[in-house]
């Protein structure tokens, strides 16, 4: 009972940051000069938000991917470290 309340809770949650953004980017559509390292590059200011958002999505999936890969490894070390029960 509490995993479908729980469910329901995060898609709503995803719809309305969804929405949110949609809303910021769709209102920032003024083109800007942007500075890239020796380059500059003009475009529109919700492209540079939507680009900025697709990146922090990237490095916060690689983030977790790498704490949980890390927990793993931790659990099976320390399982291996166990005594065996005898058969």
């Amino acid at each position: 009972m509490f995993k479908g309340t729980l469910n329901k809770v995060k898609l709503v949650a995803i719809a309305v940051t969804s929405l949110l953004v949609l809303i910021v980017v769709l209102q920032n559509t003024q083109a800007v000069e942007t500075n890239l390292l020796f380059l500059t590059v003009t475009m529109p200011n919700a492209a540079l938000l939507f680009g900025t958002l697709i990146i922090g999505f990237a490095i916060g999936v690689l983030t977790a991917g790498h704490i949980v890969s890390i927990a793993k490894r931790t659990a099976n070390a320390a399982g291996d470290k166990q005594p065996k029960a005898a058969a």
